[in-house]
């Protein structure tokens, strides 16, 4: 497993290794000890899976008085995956980062608690699997706008398919006033 920092402040690039041959492959996904050395840690409280078709945007997402840390990856397909940093005493408040996570790279992402989160799909399914270190709570969640023109993330798409609720999220800053 190879772990590299990304810019911004505790978020990490998760390379597993991977044994693979005629059979197929194999990887470990998940194994507390090595990922506590890492710094990420070993609380967590609930797995997620989502599937999405292409074009949807799952996103920003954060929890305000339980924010979340999440261990993320693609198990079927690809996403482009993002982190925002939404600390408004962070040096690196308002940027973000993405990444492609796929089932060919197997690449995971971990966002520590604090961090908005948001993916797109880019083949024509996606299996989205993540572990979370706290529970999800429906009256704590908040959202920032996909489009946030503050933030500027290069999304592969411009006409996503949001839901509803995602549609009506307000830029960082007016979430901040």
């Amino acid at each position: 497993m190879k772990i590299e920092e990304t810019n911004l402040f505790g978020v990490y690039i998760i390379k597993p290794t991977i044994y693979e041959d005629e059979r197929g492959f194999f990887l470990e996904t998940y194994n507390k000890k090595r990922y506590q050395e890492s710094g990420i840690p070993d609380i967590f409280v609930q797995d997620n899976h989502s599937r999405s078709t292409k074009g949807v945007l799952r996103g920003l997402h954060f929890q305000n008085k339980n924010p979340q840390g999440k261990l993320v990856s693609c198990s079927r397909g690809s996403v482009y995956d993002v982190a925002v940093d939404i600390n408004p005493d962070s040096a690196n408040y308002g940027k973000y980062f993405g990444i492609e996570l796929s089932e060919n790279n197997k690449y995971q992402l971990w966002i520590p608690p604090g961090y908005a989160h948001g993916f797109c799909v880019l083949s024509d399914v996606a299996d989205f699997q993540y572990k979370c270190t706290d529970y999800f709570y429906p009256d704590d969640q908040g959202g920032i706008i996909w489009n946030d023109p503050d933030i500027k993330i290069d999304w592969p798409f411009d006409n996503p398919v949001l839901s509803d609720k995602d549609i009506l999220n307000p830029t960082l800053h007016d979430f901040n006033k």
